[in-house]
């Protein structure tokens, strides 16, 4: 089965397993009220397992098939349990006869509006992507304590059941390991899976920066075409961000990451960082790899897009089947490691580069591929790496030439994405 809907009946049997243990109480209790505690349990289950997710343990891919994919559960379990608990807030769950208020109690209540609060806020600055990284992931350092708060709401709440029946333990017991997956967050990065490096190289490569690096101690190991977290040990580098390694492994233990300055922090590292600098790597992490089979295979790559592509370049042979490359950029000036890729085309017989100058001719179309490559679609096999509006205008313009979904491979790699608000705010305004 595969291991993404493996982890989706995982987090459906979580939310929905508490339904077991709520017909007994129906029978004696407010039905309303009852369905309006079920929403606060299922936010507490929900923002436990984003909470687990977020931890980036070695589990976590292979339960929901790729980080790639596990952030965007990660997401929508956020944006659910919010939802859930603003029902849970505007139905009234209070019942009679389950006691009286204690001090205890009104300090549940408090903090369960605490987190509330806490968490409308958390979300807006997820889902508004405008808003500065620097902030969004701020809110990640303090997202544990709101959790807490609830987990807090929870447990000393009036309710109809006591902590220690089944449902009590069972939602415990999801409170409890989201409050240590935030803890492992929380911790110093040498607790975590890391490996240490020294910044021993960086050059310039078209418009990227090539970042060289060596290990310390022990080196990662990890597959073509894979990412890591890294977070070097400077000030104003400190936050960790995810790079592709741009390198294939070898006997070195060395890896490089190609950084394109496409934001404030890739900027400031391009001026910033200085060979000698630590680096704490995680990682590593991805699926996006290469089927090893002597059908035609083309990678498309577009602008920083190419860094998996150079490591799986490293590592073709001749009895690899046809591949075409096709690298789309505004101009050869900004092609990244363009002399390596061509060294490889010219050692390894069955691969070619095209180079697409964007200047110089319009955006890359599905006719322009498949006219340069001249194969038989029938079993080719596509991979992309770049721009998820160009990712999806090729995906479907290559449908309508019999390229199917199964053919088409990517890595929907998005640490932080929206629901859409920017493209409904155009088509709310079109329509004005």
């Amino acid at each position: 089965m595969h291991h993404k809907i493996i982890g989706l009946i995982i987090v459906a049997v979580s939310l929905a397993l508490p339904l077991i243990w709520l017909p007994p109480l129906a029978a004696k209790h407010d039905t309303i009220a009852l369905f309006s505690q079920y929403l606060g349990m299922q936010a507490l289950i929900a923002m436990a397992l984003g909470q687990i997710i977020a931890t980036r343990l070695g589990f976590v891919e292979h339960i929901f098939g790729g980080l790639d994919r596990s952030y965007i559960l990660h997401k929508w379990l956020g944006i659910g349990a919010m939802v859930a608990i603003l029902l849970h807030d505007t139905i009234d769950a209070e019942m009679d006869g389950l006691g009286r208020n204690t001090l205890l109690i009104e300090v549940a209540e408090t903090a369960g509006e605490i987190s509330l609060y806490g968490f409308l806020i958390f979300v807006v600055i997820t889902i508004a992507t405008f808003i500065p990284y620097h902030l969004w992931r701020w809110t990640h350092r303090v997202i544990g304590g709101f959790f807490i708060l609830s987990a807090f709401h929870f447990l000393f709440i009036l309710k109809p059941f006591s902590n220690g029946d089944p449902l009590g333990l069972y939602v415990s017991a999801f409170c409890a390991l989201g409050i240590l997956a935030f803890a492992y967050k929380a911790a110093p990065s040498w607790i975590r899976r890391s490996s240490t490096y020294e910044v021993t190289d960086i050059t310039q490569s078209g418009q990227a920066t090539a970042i060289t690096m060596k290990p310390v101690k022990r080196h990662m190991k990890y597959r073509a075409g894979q990412f890591a977290f890294v977070t070097f040990a400077k000030s104003g580098l400190s936050e960790p961000h995810p790079f592709t390694i741009s390198k294939a492994p070898d006997n070195s233990g060395n890896i490089r990451m190609s950084v394109s300055p496409l934001g404030d922090y890739t900027r400031v590292l391009k001026t910033k960082l200085e060979l000698g600098t630590i680096a704490h790597i995680e990682g590593p992490f991805g699926r996006f790899e290469r089927k090893l089979d002597a059908k035609p295979q083309i990678w498309i790559a577009a602008g920083i897009g190419i860094t998996p592509f150079i490591a799986w370049a490293q590592t073709l042979t001749d009895n690899d089947g046809p591949i075409t490359l096709i690298y789309s950029v505004r101009n050869a000036s900004d092609a990244t490691h363009l002399d390596a890729l061509k060294r490889i085309e010219r050692k390894v017989q069955n691969f070619k580069i095209i180079l697409h100058e964007t200047q110089s001719s319009a955006r890359l179309s599905a006719k322009d591929i498949l006219s340069q490559i001249n194969a038989d679609t029938v079993g080719t096999k596509i991979y992309f790496c770049g721009p998820k509006s160009m990712r999806k205008d090729l995906a479907t313009s290559l449908a309508s030439h019999g390229i199917s979904a199964r053919q088409f491979h990517y890595e929907e790699f998005e640490i932080r994405s929206g629901i859409g608000l920017r493209a409904l705010g155009e088509n709310l305004l079109k329509r004005l």
